[in-house]
């Protein structure tokens, strides 16, 4: 079945960077669209990154543009979420998402939730 872990969530201060990672297994990651979301306390759970189902790149909200970047390792199975320059309001759990994934010219929807990584920006 589909599986989706998340790591390398923790304590960290304001303006330091952390690294995430999502580990995929029970589908074909190479052929997949993979996102971040966040969910923060009290909050909504929202988009922070997701890889482009085009050929114009991965999109970010304004909130995170320029600060977090979503990569892949299709060896590894595994997407990342590099974030610099966290605020106190980067603060949340942090969800892998698996949007689908394409065979041939088809997309056909996952929707698939890790279990999520807190993380917390704080002096």
């Amino acid at each position: 079945q589909v599986q989706l872990v998340e790591s390398g969530g923790g304590l960290v201060q304001p303006g330091h960077s952390l690294r995430l990672s999502c580990a995929a297994s029970g589908f074909t990651f190479s052929s997949a669209v993979m996102s971040w979301y966040r969910q923060a306390a009290g909050k909504e759970r929202e988009l922070v990154a997701t890889e482009a189902r085009v050929a114009s790149g991965p999109n970010y909200p304004d909130s995170v543009k320029g600060r977090f970047t979503i990569s892949r390792d299709n060896a590894k199975d595994t997407v990342y979420l590099e974030m610099n320059s966290l605020k106190p309001e980067d603060t949340a759990v942090y969800f892998c998402y698996a949007v689908g994934y394409y065979t041939g010219p088809y997309f056909y929807t996952l929707n698939a939730w890790g279990q999520g990584t807190q993380v917390t920006v704080s002096s």
